[in-house]
């Protein structure tokens, strides 16, 4: 039985009062000191489930590590040369991955040393075209001014893409046709299988150090985890 499992089966054990010994037994904690501190202590158990879970997600990004901070090229904010690194995966149509946006801003500015990789995940509908865009943008070394024209006009519409790349400086003939290229559609494939591989599910998502984290969190949490992998 693997640790999770074991630990699934002690919090079956937990909810049913311990009517059977033998369910405890099975979850290889069966010692009556530790079944009487578990028992006056249950909130503990969650938390070994989660640190399980973060053990299982970072022996994961250490599969792709090497991976998922390689970015495409040009596609990077802050400082391209920079030895921090915060990945991101994110979604024009994602309106937590727009508020997001003055957090990552905010972390620039305060780490000069801080590269941040952006990953271009178009998870909702009518985003490809914006993460093509995006990309395409990368390629003619304006992705941090696209990116922040696309989440200003907040419209991943054709109109509203045109208008973000018109912003950013693009040569529009040249980014149309970039767009439909065949290194830009792997990359979006790279991208939604590393994403899935690490076992993310939405936007915006993050590696920050050694740490995998979910959701919209702030700048505070996302410059705690980039200390503690400096410091790890």
């Amino acid at each position: 039985m693997t640790l999770k499992q074991s630990l699934l089966t002690a919090l079956i054990a937990l909810a049913a009062g311990f009517a059977g010994s033998g369910l405890w037994s099975m979850a290889g904690l069966d010692d009556t000191q530790t079944r009487a501190y578990l028992l006056e202590n249950p909130q503990i158990l969650p938390e070994m489930v989660a640190a399980y879970e973060r053990g299982e997600s970072q022996a994961k990004l250490a599969e792709v590590a090497d991976g998922v901070s390689e970015p495409f090229p040009g596609a990077v904010l802050g400082n391209p040369e920079g030895s921090v690194t915060l990945v991101e995966f994110s979604d024009y149509n994602c309106t937590y991955c727009r508020a997001s946006l003055p957090h990552v801003k905010q972390l620039i500015a305060d780490n000069p040393d801080l590269r941040v990789v952006l990953r271009e995940w178009p998870i909702f509908d009518g985003s490809e075209d914006a993460a093509r865009m995006a990309l395409a943008a990368a390629k003619q070394g304006k992705f941090a001014a696209f990116h922040d024209a696309m989440f200003e006009v907040g419209s991943s519409s054709a109109a509203g893409i045109e208008a973000a790349a018109t912003r950013a400086g693009l040569d529009l003939e040249r980014a149309r046709n970039d767009a439909g290229s065949e290194d830009i559609t792997a990359e979006l494939a790279r991208n939604q299988q590393l994403a899935r591989s690490i076992g993310f599910t939405g936007t915006p998502s993050w590696i920050a150090g050694d740490q995998v984290i979910e959701g919209a969190v702030g700048p505070a949490r996302l410059a705690e985890a980039l200390d503690s992998g400096e410091s790890s």
